[in-house]
């Protein structure tokens, strides 16, 4: 249009001169680089933010690198999904790294799906979420995609893993319970997935420790797993199973909070009290279990740390830092709270 002018757009060059730096430099800050002092990054960024400077996405790409993050996950409805992404954007805060997320579903096909789209559509790195995609094909896409995965203890050579140590948390549970009096506990935990073939998933861990805390303090004949999805209608289902009987156990752990609540919600339309009638328990110390009118008793696995660790473990491997495969462990912490006390006895 005669009398307009198109305005240009701000180049790498344009801050390197505003900021009085190379535009090698400022190649470095953008790629958040290895030994980059906190003055030249300070120095360079506010001359990005004077001049509006917004890195071109698609030019990185071809350059080899597109500065986004895939992130997989089940579904969004898991609150403690929520505290593990809180801690990889924390992370990827101060750099110029973008998180796309993908919430694939229980399915392996979706999920695998999900995992290819993300490499088809050329992203740094992969943090994968208790994949439920088989290990194959996550072995695979990791050996030319740097790839974290959290929650699954299995150890690879080419991918770094963040877990809880889920079989120690078992374990404070089961201690805690005892403790109290209880001798009749059942733990709800996920099916799982077979066919996976992972072989040291959390749910895994989580059912070894029950059942050797079960054992170490002589209650191995009282052990009862009950299988159900990480959800509040998985709990739902397993709580209307333990409890409608009568020889309902005193006390529940379940291998995640929201299916705690599914639990407790089943309790209460059987006409139960937690913890007067049954004790409960819930993993992963989501915000829903402080809540004021819940105050469920729970394992902290510190999610923020977890996915903290994830990215950062994932921007090391992407950056070049290093090559050798880190397997990080999380050391669990029981948070008591009113959901559970000493088993009500008659007179």
């Amino acid at each position: 249009m005669p009398g307009s002018e198109q305005k240009k757009r701000v180049t790498i060059t344009d801050v390197a001169q505003h900021a009085g730096v190379s535009t090698a430099a400022v190649s470095k800050v953008l790629r958040n680089a290895y030994g980059v002092s906190a003055a030249m990054q300070a120095k360079v960024r506010a001359s990005m933010e004077e001049l509006n400077y917004r890195p071109h996405a698609a030019a990185r790409g071809m350059r080899g690198r597109t500065y986004t993050i895939g992130v997989l996950l089940d579904n969004i409805r898991n609150s403690f999904f929520a505290d593990i992404l809180d801690g990889i954007q924390g992370q990827l805060d101060n750099s110029e790294y973008t998180v796309m997320i993908g919430a694939a579903g229980f399915g392996a096909d979706a999920q695998d799906k999900t995992i290819r789209s993300m490499v088809d559509r050329q992203m740094d790195g992969l943090i994968l979420i208790a994949p439920g995609t088989k290990r194959s094909e996550v072995l695979q896409i990791a050996q030319s995609t740097p790839t974290v995965v959290i929650g699954h203890h299995d150890a690879s050579d080419v991918h770094d893993s963040v877990a809880d140590a889920d079989a120690a948390g078992a374990g404070l549970v089961i201690d805690h319970l005892v403790g109290l009096g209880h001798r009749s506990i059942a733990l709800v935990s996920s099916p799982g997935t077979r066919a996976s073939r992972w072989h040291s998933t959390p749910e895994i861990e989580l059912t070894s420790g029950y059942t050797a805390a079960m054992e170490r303090h002589g209650l191995a004949s009282q052990a009862h797993v009950c299988k159900a999805a990480y959800s509040d209608e998985g709990g739902y289902k397993a709580g209307i199973s333990l409890l409608a009987g009568k020889d309902r156990p005193t006390a529940i752990m379940a291998g995640a909070d929201v299916a705690a609540l599914g639990v407790w919600r089943a309790a209460h339309e059987l006409g139960l009290r937690v913890p007067n009638d049954v004790s409960l328990v819930g993993y992963n110390n989501t915000a829903l279990a402080d809540l004021a009118t819940v105050q469920l008793s729970s394992v902290d696995q510190a999610g923020q740390d977890m996915g903290s660790t994830a990215a950062r473990l994932l921007i090391e491997r992407v950056e070049g830092r290093r090559d050798r495969a880190v397997q990080a462990t999380m050391t669990p912490r029981l948070i008591v709270r009113g959901s559970t006390a000493a088993p009500h006895r008659q007179p």
